[in-house]
């Protein structure tokens, strides 16, 4: 109770103080007229930048034609007015300069030429990767490489993002990114999340936004950044949308199909579309692992293991909602969002267990069966109200969020002498693991233009989240099960978090600054009832933020900002199960995890908008990492996380953005980087530390008459994260396209991974470990991709951040791809 009124009574404090500040009155206004002299209501508006085409804003023409846009920043631009059954408006270039108003020359619009209802498209074409302020944006679709991808091979090729071999992401060489989806976090756990995202087609994202440093608007959630996918929505007047269908082979088959659909008539806009997706690849595991005599380091056991496991993922997802346009001022909106998926993991496992001189000894032969059916569903209800059209408007979101996942584990142990003859009796294993997440959260966003070009946004937020996870392992006795008491438990987790925020935003001639403060606080309680035992934990935190930015002339821009970061254990990484790989290898939560903090600094240096140079510091303290761990005496080893030490990053980004020619466009991204760990880890002091560097290009070639090819890859050199040192990995990409039936369709066909050089290898080597792994998956794909779009033309819609910016990306679930 008291929470809700903090909440409720922050709001009203925010809203009050909103109305001391005297409102700006800068913008750019315009009219527009049709071919029959009358004003041209609902006419689409798009701003751009003249530099590149790159789309600013768009804007609709009111009942009586006008239009205008408002806190835009100096520069050249020009407009492109379209309406139904005239032909496309383009406008000279025009100067605009923060705190100035200007009215631009009225637009008469002429009759299409070839039919009065015919389409009319603007073909202007955004740029693949466009750099601000305080993010990068990647254009999704202005890649051919795209096409037919999955979300999570678009990430792989993002510049600065790499992606290990169990789908956990990271952001110039560090770990702990927060990645949400339209403004929302998943709730998910890494390997649910990676399963997500390679069922997620491109073609159903716009934009990828990386943001190393986050703005105070967003949840301080993520050491690394936010990475924001926002999904495709439309709002043009009447009915459009698109269909996709993919068709993919690498060792194995993979398909996707999707539709995208929207229709807005009166004061109504719905909107719709549904993915199916058909993931099928394998994991090809390779450990060689090292056991010591007790207080030496002398080779007493190795164990040599192989394990394949192929990988059927089908899922289904879905995207619907209502936007009601109660009056010109106020939007009311709700969203529903559904995902099924019911995956199998089905393999063997084979370890060879070996003395000091690599003589077999024994073996040890698992059979492995993993089912889960993964449900999430979730509600958003969302309003936004603009005060005046200065840019004063409130936005608030209530959301609810569900995730059930039931994974059911079998285990078929056989242990065999050298000569495969059976040394004792089979061991079977069954796991049934149910877990449920409920999710409660709601913010309110409210944003004031200031005098001279400055703007003030003020925020609150609380969300609570609970998650019971059940684990139940039963043996197998004569073909009845009974419960197996050592590895059964049941754990509950409860979390409260509130946060208040502001963020003050200034422009100049040529200086621009953006600085704010948000304060979070954070209620957590969890118990583990098989041992009974507990904790809570309260703390309050303050995170600021801070961006800089001075414009020396046309040709020169530097930028510096400043942020502090958390990054809170994932739900289930506080959960003490165990999950199996086999009777001698298995993962484990940690109860006593504790949040980690960062620090990162960037200082950036932008030329004719091409180049982009950042120079960026990180400093972690109480990193959280995964950590491999081995009982000797057993031969057991285990994955754990824990907080084991303070981590530094320096590093150098150069990101390239330009056409070489009027035919080839080019992209290119490099980050040599240095990463130092220094803490403790099992008692014992810990230090690594490597020089490492990424590298990511794509190449765009216009052949005309439709057709254009595509050439992409990224490369990492080897490195260190935490207790591991991996090896170099990278993948080449190639695409053709061409745009059929009066660019309403294209047909593309891509190969990703061409050399199949993008497989995981690396050694864990610390105190009595030293383990060598080497990982090989699906991962060279041939894809053929169909696209068509139907309807008028279309309009980007409001995208919305919703309450959920934090907690999804926490959830763990069942499936471990």
């Amino acid at each position: 109770m008291r929470n809700r009124m903090a909440l409720w009574t922050g709001i009203m404090i925010l809203l009050t103080a909103g109305q001391v500040f005297a409102q700006s009155n800068e913008k750019i206004t315009g009219s527009v007229t049709g071919a029959d002299q009358k004003p041209a209501s609902a006419a689409t508006v798009e701003l751009h930048l003249t530099r590149d085409s790159a789309l600013v804003k768009v804007a609709l023409t009111s009942n009586t034609g006008a239009f205008e846009f408002s806190n835009i920043k100096s520069g050249k631009y020009f407009v492109a007015v379209s309406a139904i059954g005239h032909a496309t408006f383009m406008s000279k270039s025009f100067d605009y300069k923060e705190q100035e108003s200007i009215k631009l020359d009225p637009v008469k619009l002429e009759m299409s030429a070839a039919s009065s209802l015919k389409e009319v498209r603007i073909t202007t074409k955004k740029p693949l990767v466009e750099q601000k302020l305080d993010k990068t944006v990647l254009n999704v679709d202005a890649s051919i490489g795209n096409a037919g991808n999955t979300v999570m091979e678009v990430l792989e090729k993002a510049p600065g993002v790499t992606v290990d071999k169990d789908g956990k992401v990271s952001l110039r060489g560090k770990q702990g990114v927060l990645i949400m989806i339209d403004g929302r976090p998943t709730y998910m756990s890494e390997s649910d999340l990676a399963n997500y995202l390679r069922s997620l087609p491109s073609s159903a994202v716009e934009t990828i936004e990386l943001m190393t440093n986050p703005p105070a608007k967003y949840d301080a959630a993520g050491n690394a950044g936010v990475i924001n996918i926002r999904t495709k929505k439309n709002k043009a007047l009447g009915f459009n949308g698109s269909v996709s269908a993919n068709y993919g082979q690498g060792v194995y088959a993979k398909t996707n199909e999707s539709i995208n659909l929207n229709y807005r008539i009166k004061k109504f806009n719905f909107f719709a579309n549904y993915n199916y997706n058909l993931w099928t690849g394998f994991n090809d595991l390779y450990l060689n692992r090292s056991f010591f005599t007790q207080g030496t380091k002398e080779i007493q056991t190795i164990f040599e293991q192989n394990s394949f496991m192929k990988n059927v993922y089908p899922s289904h997802s879905i995207k619907a909602g209502v936007d009601f346009y109660a009056t010109k001022r106020t939007t009311l909106g709700m969203v529903w969002t559904g995902y099924y998926e019911n995956g199998q993991e089905t393999g063997e496992n084979t370890a060879y267990i070996q003395n000091s001189s690599h003589v077999v000894t024994s073996i040890v032969d698992a059979t492995l069966s993993h089912k889960s059916n993964y449900q999430n569903g979730g509600l958003n209800l969302n309003m936004r109200h603009q005060f005046d059209s200065t840019g004063k408007e409130l936005n608030v979101d209530l959301d609810y969020i569900n995730y059930d996942i039931n994974s059911h584990q079998l285990f078929h142990n056989k242990f065999y002498n050298p000569d495969w003859e059976t040394s004792r009796p089979d061991e079977i294993i069954k796991g049934e693991l149910p877990a449920m997440i409920r999710i409660y959260s709601g913010k309110a966003d409210y944003s004031m233009p200031l005098k001279h070009g400055a703007k003030l946004d003020l925020g609150v937020k609380s969300s609570y989240v609970k998650s019971d996870n059940d684990a139940q392992y039963f043996l197998g006795d004569g073909g009845a099960f009974v419960v197996d008491s050592g590895r059964t438990n049941h754990f509950l987790y409860k979390e409260n978090i509130n946060a208040v925020y502001a963020n003050y935003s200034q422009q100049w001639k040529k200086w621009s600054l953006q600085a704010g403060l948000r304060v979070e606080n954070t209620n957590a309680t969890g118990k583990q009832y098989i041992n009974d035992s507990s904790f809570k934990r309260n703390y309050t935190n303050l995170f600021p933020t801070v961006f800089l930015s001075y414009t020396l002339n046309d040709k020169n821009q530097f930028g510096l900002n400043f942020g502090r970061r958390i990054e809170r254990p994932a739900y289930q990484d506080l959960n003490p199960f165990r999950y199996f790989l086999d009777p001698y290898t298995y993962q484990i939560g940690n109860p006593f995890l504790q949040p980690q903090f960062s620090y990162n600094v960037e200082l950036s240096h932008t030329y004719k908008s091409l180049l982009t140079t950042t120079l960026n510091y990180t400093k972690t303290s109480n990193i959280i990492t995964e950590t491999l761990n081995q009982i000797d005496k057993d031969t057991v080893t285990y994955v754990y996380k824990e907080n084991i030490a303070n981590a530094q990053n320096i590093g150098i980004a150069f990101s390239l953005n330009m056409p070489v020619t009027k035919w080839w466009t080019t992209s290119v991204y490099v980050n040599p980087y240095y990463a130092n760990y220094d803490g403790m880890l099992n008692g014992k002091p810990f230090k690594a530390d490597a020089f490492s560097a990424q590298f990511n290009t794509n190449n765009e070639f216009k052949l005309g008459k439709g057709w254009s090819t595509e050439m992409g890859g990224w490369a990492r050199t080897a490195g260190v994260e935490g207790q591991i040192v991996y090896h170099p990995m990278g993948s080449l990409n190639a695409g053709v396209q061409k745009k059929l039936l009066h660019d309403q369709a294209t047909v593309k066909f891509s190969v990703s991974d061409i050399f199949y050089t993008q497989q995981f290898s690396g050694r864990f080597v610390f105190d009595n470990i030293d383990v060598q792994v080497r990982n090989q998956h699906d991962s060279r794909v041939a894809r053929i991709t169909f696209t068509y779009r139907f309807g008028k033309s279309t309009a980007s819609a409001r995208q919305r951040s919703t309450g959920a910016d934090d907690e999804k990306n926490r959830v763990k679930g069942g499936s471990n791809n």
